[in-house]
């Protein structure tokens, strides 16, 4: 099985987008002037460059694997491998006593026997509830762009 992770091992983990200030010059907001927006643009650009180059170095293909066909032999041991594992899973669990359902107090007689909620809590709750319906009903996905892309690697 592969791994997603990049098999090169850092002694320091490096940000994916770099510190502004890592030359130690904090940014002075009051030197910005208008020839200031290209260079911007041209570090941004620069940025994002560096950032889709540390992406495809860390992207492992798996389209471009070659998929090795297993033996009929190494196939069924496999096969009888999964076969005794799922029978193991399946034998201790059903060995398994159903865990019975928590008891929120030792004494229901005592929470049956108390006043009720007030109405105006209800009420709360209920407006409360019926604000969240809205906003979860409202919400919406809007499709961009395929969720699966291909990459170009230079």
């Amino acid at each position: 099985m592969g791994c997603c992770f990049s098999s090169h091992q850092d002694s320091q983990k490096k940000p994916l987008i770099p510190d502004p200030n890592l030359n130690g010059v904090p940014g002075d907001d009051s030197e910005q002037n208008a020839d200031s927006p290209p260079s911007n643009h041209r570090d941004e650009q620069a940025l994002l460059t560096t950032i889709l180059q540390q992406t495809a170095l860390n992207i492992i293909d798996v389209s471009a694997v070659v998929s090795q066909g297993l033996e009929q032999r190494e196939y069924m041991d496999r096969s009888r491998q999964y076969s005794t594992k799922l029978g193991v899973w399946s034998s201790t669990l059903s060995q398994k006593k159903p865990v019975p359902l928590p008891s929120l107090t030792g004494q229901p007689h005592q929470v049956l026997a108390a006043d009720l909620v007030p109405c105006s809590d209800v009420q709360q709750v209920s407006k409360i509830a019926a604000y969240a319906y809205s906003a979860v009903s409202q919400i919406k996905v809007d499709s961009k762009e395929e969720l699966v892309v291909q990459f170009a690697i230079p």
